[in-house]
């Protein structure tokens, strides 16, 4: 599905309306130029699950943790590593649970992703006329809520 959004506003809507229907263990895998969007959107789905804290992209931190919101949310930017150190961050522990409470996890960059979870929302952002942006949402044995599909 492709949804066309006037301006920076606009993504954050569609970030907020995204998080009424994430679920835990909800991936999202962003991919896009510099300045698309994609921290944008993010920070449009931690508004939306209630997190005040400003989120900001985790460029050099490459995880920012969020837990206060309605579900906990794992941020990560993966612009400055190569496929082979992404393998050393057991990633797999933010989508499965396994050493985190379950939340959402949304991944900046994912193209450098070696591997990617069963399921996913995959989120590709690319710029249009005049400063609109383009998203493209196609699910990976998930579904998108009936609110989006409506955008």
């Amino acid at each position: 599905m492709k949804i066309f959004l006037a301006d920076t506003e606009a993504m954050l809507r569609l970030g907020i309306t995204l998080s009424e229907s994430l679920t835990s263990g909800s991936v999202i895998l962003l991919e896009g130029d510099l300045g698309a969007g994609k921290t944008t959107l993010v920070q449009g789905i931690g508004k939306g699950l209630g997190i005040t804290e400003p989120i900001v992209s985790p460029t050099f931190t490459l995880i920012n943790e969020y837990t206060e919101g309605r579900l906990p949310l794992y941020h990560l930017d993966l612009y400055r590593l190569e496929p082979q150190e992404v393998v050393a961050l057991n990633l797999e522990s933010y989508w499965e649970g396994v050493e985190v409470i379950p939340g959402i996890v949304a991944v900046e960059w994912a193209e450098r992703l070696p591997y990617k979870p069963d399921s996913y929302l995959s989120v590709s952002l690319t710029y249009g006329h005049g400063g609109t942006r383009q998203v493209e949402l196609i699910p990976f044995n998930c579904t998108i809520s009936e609110v989006i599909a409506a955008i």
